[in-house]
């Protein structure tokens, strides 16, 4: 082993990098002969100053997890990743146009070669782009920039605000930047913006979005051809010339970057925001859209604003159901079913065919019972508060979506979207053109005939996957009716030994769980097709803009979710038990043929079976949806997480890093927006567990803006007026509370509901069942001396001239069942149409506030158009002497600019 050689200097001790490597190498040897000879004084100062040196090595070596070049000047706005495989030489033919044409529009390219990688395989190719492509298409695409900071203070301090003090975050957190008055940016007039310093003037999301857009749209084809499907990073993405394209998050969201130039925003998002022990605190919107866009921070103020809201839907359903429990005594037609001298003497005829027995009345005790706590006098309060309740979160979230318009300054945006943001496969696979009688300039267009036929092939697809969904509820009642015969000879066979959880597993709990456990499989299955088929048909229609394809997709994807989900709790609610027909004459799915007769609702109503339908789907939905946003996507990035944590910093690279979470594709808010929507149709409450899989498990994604949640809040309308209209039925005809009120007013003795058992329950005489209809053996209990049955409804008994066709008391059930939809529709839509009037969408500060901003921002440019004018007019005094004309001239030019 050679030795080192030291310069030992009298008056200071100095380390060239060479000699430290040396050092290392005598420390880490444990014998060494060396020619030079140190005194102890010497070689204790050497080893000090060896010691501290090596304990900056770590700083001397490169930094990997960076958001910069190798210079540590030029950020890496966008990354593009791919590998070398089989079909190397036409996919690198590809890319060495792509990134030639990406260097002609002026974008910045560094290649990282496979070797430096981790796994050996893949390379990266990191995009920067500079001031001048910045300021370019900032002008191109309109994007606002602050000129002058604001002098509009915010809102005043709200009384009593310690007490939310718990909740609040800190400052720096909830505002990131101070607030500007902002204007479109214009290349000609940088002097009029704020611009401290070029490098920082764009934010990072506002970066990525230029680089993308050029992206998008820089072909890819060889110079002199003009083959137009070659054009994008979307097509080299699907054909696997590049492997991935995303922008860099600025540093690990554990910990903070060692850069003091690089944000630390992610890190800041996940200590203040995306874990779950800040579950109760605000979210800080401001810092959410200035690090992953408008977009994105749209969708998170709408989803707390959600959460927010059904704090109080909440609250009232607790009251609701606290009156149920404290009402139980009360409850007198539990009572006379379970009483063993009334209910216990009630023979009941046969639910099904030949398997079910007859049966007494009170072995249903314990349903009627939970029957109760779900429908009594509160719940009709209740239908009516959330017909109400969903007007006031519809008409205040549209205030809150005014202020976050006018603080996001997003006020004018949708205008420019729409003439700016045309899909480049719009432009690619139109080649029509025409006219722009507003631009006066040729555009890409669909012919008509084009399109009705597409618009045809699409409706003729969405029927066929409905017609499917259809078929798939028929398949499970058909299932229902088919297993309930089995359930119900098991279930109460006294030979069985199950015979002893009978009283709590009835035929009618067994059916509903199992059936409402086989339509979720069904619902999980199918929503993986309907992605695919919602997106294929939206492709084909071939979208203008991206506003456009989102919302037809966003149609076509609810309309499917919502028959997909919603269509089994229709048939509870509003089908089961309502075409039974009677003894003697029942009524069959698929005909008389098929012996699968209809179903009958519990002696205590359908709603019971409704609430264990809803419970089953939407919390199987919710823990479903939780483990594929969660749980997963945590397993599948535990070892990459991992390694990311334990490797130093200096040897794994920020864009490895992001290279192996999960790619946000543009349909990822989608999905989010389209499971809330969903949830809000069962409304139920949520997990803050979204802003966790953002913030740690996906790549940064490209940022956006979005004035509103666009389709959704039309959508949202649409289920808020249907939920009125389900509501109103749902107690009408799938609660009891109608046929109880009518009994109670109208027949009852002495306004009591002493007798309503005996009263909804008609006679039968068992002598003319048929055949077929009757049990193939007869329970130990029953009694040949008993000669009839009950069963729900409401028909003339035997020997009457009118004998088994419905009563009076029937009619007037279905009149008031009729009064009391229109009532209650016609009372819920006049408060929310009178709500909706009275609190405006846009907040009248403000109103003030956009009208007092667009006048200082007509301000600040007349006067900045006056003060350029007059150097201008100054500089030419002295290049040259004016004449008397052009004085004059001047005058009025500078007059009428003034004006």
């Amino acid at each position: 082993m050679s030795c080192f050689n030291v310069v030992f200097l009298q008056s200071s001790w100095h380390f060239s990098s060479a000699l430290a490597v040396s050092v290392v190498q005598v420390l880490r040897v444990p014998s060494i002969s060396c020619p030079f000879t140190f005194t102890s004084h010497q070689k204790a100062l050497s080893v000090i100053l060896c010691l501290l040196f090596l304990l900056q090595t770590d700083k001397l070596q490169p930094n990997k997890d960076t958001v910069f070049f190798r210079d540590g000047v030029r950020r890496i706005d966008f990354v593009l990743s791919y590998v070398d495989d089989k079909d190397g030489e036409k996919k690198q033919e590809r890319r060495r146009e792509f990134e030639a044409n990406l260097e002609k529009a002026g974008l910045e390219l560094e290649t990282d070669d496979k070797s430096d990688s981790k796994d050996q395989k893949t390379y990266f190719l990191k995009i920067h782009a500079p001031w001048e492509v910045l300021a370019t298409y900032a002008d191109v695409l309109k994007i606002k920039v602050p000129f002058k900071e604001s002098d509009i203070p915010h809102g005043q301090d709200v009384p009593l605000e310690w007490l939310s003090h718990p909740f609040r975050l800190p400052e720096h957190i909830m505002r990131p930047q101070p607030d500007y008055f902002t204007y479109p940016f214009d290349k000609t007039k940088t002097d009029f913006f704020l611009i401290t310093d070029k490098d920082t003037f764009f934010p990072p999301s506002t970066r990525n979005r230029i680089v993308f857009y050029i992206l998008a749209r820089c072909p890819y084809y060889k110079e002199g051809r003009k083959d137009k499907d070659k054009t994008g990073i979307k097509r080299l993405l699907s054909n696997g010339t590049y492997t991935a394209a995303f922008p860099l998050h600025d540093c690990r969201y554990w910990k903070r970057a060692r850069n003091a130039e690089c944000e630390s925003e992610r890190y800041n998002l996940y200590n203040h925001w995306a874990r779950f022990l800040c579950f109760y605190k605000e979210q800080p919107l401001n810092l959410i859209r200035k690090y992953y866009g408008e977009k994105i921070g749209i969708y998170f103020a709408w989803l707390g604003f959600y959460t927010e809201m059904l704090f109080f839907a909440a609250v009232m359903g607790v009251i609701c159901f606290t009156y149920g429990v404290l009402s139980y005594d009360d409850n007198i037609s539990s009572k006379e079913i379970c009483d063993a001298d009334i209910g216990g003497s009630i023979v009941m005829c046969p639910l099904c065919d030949k398997k079910c027995p007859f049966w007494r009345l009170n072995s249903t005790c314990l349903s009627s019972w939970q029957s109760h706590l779900f429908d009594n006098e509160g719940t009709i309060f209740f239908a009516i508060f959330m017909g109400i309740w969903v007007t006031l979160f519809l008409e205040f979230w549209k205030r809150r979506q005014a202020r976050l318009e006018y603080e996001w300054d997003l006020v004018d945006f949708e205008e420019e979207q729409q003439q700016l943001q045309i899909r480049p496969e719009f432009e690619i696979r139109c080649t029509n053109r025409r006219l722009n009688k507003i631009t006066q300039e040729m555009e890409p267009y669909l012919p008509v005939t084009s399109k009705c036929a597409r618009f045809c092939l699409s409706a003729a697809t969405v029927i066929f996957w409905i017609s499917l969904i259809l078929a798939c509820i028929i398949g499970v009642i058909a299932y229902r009716l088919a297993v309930y015969a089995a359930f119900a000879s098991i279930i109460k066979d006294p030979m069985r030994k199950i015979q002893v959880v009978g009283r709590f597993i009835t035929p009618q709990l067994a059916t509903s769980v199992t059936a409402s456990c086989i339509n979720f499989v069904i619902i999980m299955i199918l929503n993986f097709f309907y992605e695919r088929v919602a997106i294929w048909i939206t492709d084909m229609e071939i979208p203008k803009t991206h506003l456009e394809y989102e919302n037809r997709l966003t149609m076509k994807m609810f309309l499917f979710q919502f028959v997909n989900y919603y269509s089994s709790c229709f048939y509870v609610a509003f089908f089961k038990g309502k075409f039974v027909g009677h003894p003697g004459k029942y009524s069959y799915m698929f005909g008389k043929r098929s012996k699968l007769r209809n179903e009958e609702c519990d002696p205590g109503g359908c709603l019971i079976e409704l609430t264990t339908q809803l419970v089953i789907v939407m919390a199987g939905k919710q823990l479903w949806g939780n483990i594929q946003e969660a749980l997963l996507p945590l397993m599948r990035n535990w070892w990459s997480s991992r390694k990311g944590r334990h490797n130093p910093e200096n040897h794994y690279s920020r864009w490895e890093q992001d290279h192996v979470l999960q790619n946000f594709t543009q349909l990822g808010l989608f999905y989010e927006y389209l499971e809330m929507v969903v949830q809000f149709g069962f409304i139920t409450l949520f997990i803050r567990v979204d802003a966790w899989k953002f913030t740690t498990q996906f790549r940064r994604p490209v940022a956006s803006k979005a004035r509103n949640i666009g389709a959704w809040q039309e959508i949202l309308n649409a289920v808020a007026i249907l939920s009125v209209v389900t509501n109103a039925f749902i107690m009408a005809f799938t609660s009891d509370m109608i046929p109880r009120m009518v009994y109670l007013y109208a027949y009852g003795k002495g306004a009591s509901m002493r007798g309503y058992v005996n009263n909804s329950l008609s006679i039968y005489n068992i002598s003319r069942i048929s055949e077929e209809n009757m049990p193939d053996t007869q329970d130990y209990w029953f009694d040949n001396s008993t000669t009839t049955c009950r069963y729900r409804d409401y028909r003339y008994p035997p020997g009457h001239e009118r004998e088994y066709n419905h009563t009076m008391q029937f009619w007037h059930i279905l009149a008031a069942k009729m009064a009391f939809i229109i009532i209650m529709e016609h009372v819920v839509f006049v408060v929310k149409f009178f709500v909706a009037w009275m609190i405006p969408d846009v907040p009248s500060d403000v109103k003030a506030r956009i009208k007092r901003e667009r006048y200082l921002i007509q301000e600040y440019l007349h006067n900045y158009e006056v003060e350029r004018l007059k150097l201008q007019l100054s500089a030419s005094f002295m290049t040259e002497p004016p004449s008397e004309t052009s004085l004059v001239a001047d005058k009025h030019e500078v007059l009428s600019e003034c004006l």
